[in-house]
């Protein structure tokens, strides 16, 4: 097997397209192109079939691919070799590809996907417990853990069916009541699962055993014609005009096979209570110190060791500060530290929304006129624009006490349904008004929304595939996009929301770090992040939270989004008056998720070209 450095550090090297803009880039420029483009595509459909909720995300779920709709991701310990094994096939398929004979282009996308497959199968063979996702819709979430109270069949299952499932047909009411089926699996399966990593002392810790048991205990506990899943499906068949009894059939699936998995599945969990590690870090699993290194190792496609990410941040935090300490001046905030500043500046009366279902949707509604002011500026930051298709929505009650705080993905690749860019809305004395602004340009436009629609120009599987650096990275560069295209003029509130970010994002890659490594206790980093950031003691332990049941995903904002901006300095550098930012950035999104390494030789090759 290829060892790490070799998959994180390898790729590097190998020759990458200018912005591999479109669909029109990837044709056919030598003999070899259409071979390997060819087994590009039979790769992606076997990753649909391993996953299929993918093709529902993305609104591919038809034609050739209609009987995936019926379908959702198999969760048993059987299917998990499967998949592997799937993997170990396909990155031989990709290692025999001769690269000297592909066009650039191509031969980036090869060797971009087996990058995905080689950090994958590292993964299983790294931390053989827990979820693995690297391969997955859930790219970014890979966790020791099988269930939390952030991720699970629980979670992901009902979002799928209310959100992403279109009911046109009776093939497709028939194949709604086929996937309610297909959860009630899962739920048993990942209860399977539970046990078997219980056993190998892979528990998890005493707090969120107890918030994610109470979230399984509250959906069996929910009629079946309250929950979002059922109300949807027969408001669905109500706008088709479809007669039947599917709503009623529905019902009865929750009643005699989903409630009862969902309290089973609970009941599991909760006898490991009296087993479960009351420390939140990982470093009290087996095999810590590697499992822990190989998710970092995903999340930032680099080898830097937890120390060295740990004194990064601080000395990030350090700078953002200083930044930050003439602006709260400029407020009358003079006395104590930034964070102190930010959380009495988060408190303004005048600042805040109320915590009342009218409150809720009047910040929904200024998130909306946020998206309506910046889109006329985004042909300054772009040379090609795509649509920015998405709705702003709060996050379902019912998982919100475990959801993160914001989060979003892009719609289906033919616009049929918006990316969904969901806040969090438990508690909106975590979003004061200046912050919004910063966080809709990173979730919605230019972020992740805006950036995943480019990636319906590459093949297909670069569409299903994901690098958390590359993503996350690009979500916080947006924000930079946003600042550059001067939405914070004549609002220094704006600004000072826009650098707590940015310090916020920083301030992660310390307490994920100590955590994990430093062997921090849940207060402990809650206490600090609150000093660092002058987030609410309810956000900060949302974030803490989040960082505990998905170790090292928060190493890959501020990481990628420093290698952006490296790559952007040296470009101007070589290029000088000739460097237009515009170009880079397009460059940079059309690129797609691949390793940072890889990033570097695309804007090299752009560079080149405009030179």
């Amino acid at each position: 097997m290829t060892n790490r450095r070799e998959f994180l550090a390898g790729t590097a090297a190998v020759t990458a397209a200018a912005a591999l803009p479109a669909r029109a880039a990837t044709s056919v420029a030598t003999p070899a192109d259409a071979q390997a483009l060819a087994l590009l595509d039979r790769q992606a459909d076997a990753l649909l079939s391993a996953y299929p909720e993918s093709a529902a995300y993305l609104g591919i779920d038809t034609g050739k691919r209609a009987a995936l709709k019926a379908k959702l991701t198999d969760r048993s310990i059987a299917a998990e070799a499967t998949r592997r094994a799937g993997a170990e096939r396909r990155l031989a398929e990709l290692t025999r590809v001769d690269r000297a004979a592909l066009s650039p282009a191509v031969a980036t996308h090869v060797d971009t996907v087996a990058a995905a497959h080689r950090i994958a199968l590292d993964g299983w063979r790294r931390m053989p417990v827990g979820d693995m996702a690297f391969l997955s819709n859930n790219n970014y979430r890979s966790t020791p853990y099988v269930v939390t109270q952030g991720n699970g069949a629980f979670v992901d299952t009902p979002d799928l069916l209310e959100n992403k499932h279109n009911v046109a047909t009776r093939a497709d009411a028939e194949a709604y009541l086929s996937r309610l089926e297909a959860y009630a699996v899962q739920l048993a399966d990942e209860t399977e699962r539970l046990r078997a990593d219980a056993g190998k002392d892979v528990l998890l810790p005493a707090a969120f055993n107890q918030i994610t048991v109470a979230q399984l205990r509250a959906g069996a506990a929910q009629p079946a014609a309250e929950q979002g899943m059922i109300r949807s499906f027969a408001e669905k068949l109500g706008k088709a005009k479809l007669s039947g009894d599917w709503a009623a059939r529905a019902a009865t699936i929750v009643d005699r096979r989903i409630t009862p998995a969902l309290a089973a599945q609970a009941d599991t969990l909760a006898s490991f209570l009296p087993r479960a590690p009351k420390d939140a870090g990982m470093w009290h699993l087996p095999d810590a110190a590697d499992r822990y290194a190989w998710l970092a190792e995903a999340a930032t496609t680099t080898e830097r060791t937890p120390d060295e990410i740990h004194a990064s941040g601080l000395e990030q935090c350090r700078a953002y500060a200083a930044e930050l300490d003439p602006l709260l001046r400029a407020q009358g905030l003079s006395q104590g530290t930034p964070g102190e500043r930010l959380a009495a500046l988060g408190k303004r009366p005048d600042l805040l929304y109320a915590n009342t279902d009218a409150g809720r949707a009047e910040l929904l509604a200024y998130l909306n006129t946020v998206v309506a002011k910046l889109r006329p500026r985004l042909p300054r930051a772009f040379t090609k624009l795509v649509r920015g298709n998405l709705v702003i929505k709060r996050v379902p009650p019912a998982i919100q006490n475990g959801a993160p705080n914001g989060y979003a993905g892009p719609g289906a690749i033919d616009g049929s349904t918006p990316g969904i860019y969901y806040i969090n809305l438990r508690d909106t004395a975590n979003w004061p008004r200046f912050e919004l602004a910063t966080l809709t340009f990173h979730e919605g436009i230019p972020g992740h929304i805006w950036q995943g629609e480019y990636t319906f120009d590459l093949p297909l599987i670069r569409t299903l595939l994901g690098f958390n650096a590359y993503s996350e990275g690009w979500g916080l560069y947006a924000e930079q996009i946003g600042d550059e295209l001067g939405f914070y003029e004549g609002d220094p509130l704006g600004r000072i929301g826009y650098l707590q970010s940015m310090n916020f994002r920083a301030a992660r890659l310390v307490v994920d770090t100590g955590l994990h490594h430093k062997r921090w206790t849940i207060d402990q980093a809650i206490r600090w992040l609150m000093a660092a950031t002058g987030y609410t003691e309810s956000r900060a332990r949302s974030e803490i939270n989040r960082y505990c049941i998905w170790p090292s995903q928060a190493l890959g904002y501020k990481t990628g989004h420093n290698e952006i901006n490296r790559l952007r300095d040296a470009a101007k550098a070589k290029l000088g008056g000739k460097f237009d930012v515009r170009g880079f950035n397009t460059a940079v999104v059309q690129a797609g998720g691949m390793p940072l390494g890889v990033l570097g030789t695309v804007v090299d090759r752009w560079t080149a070209s405009v030179a």
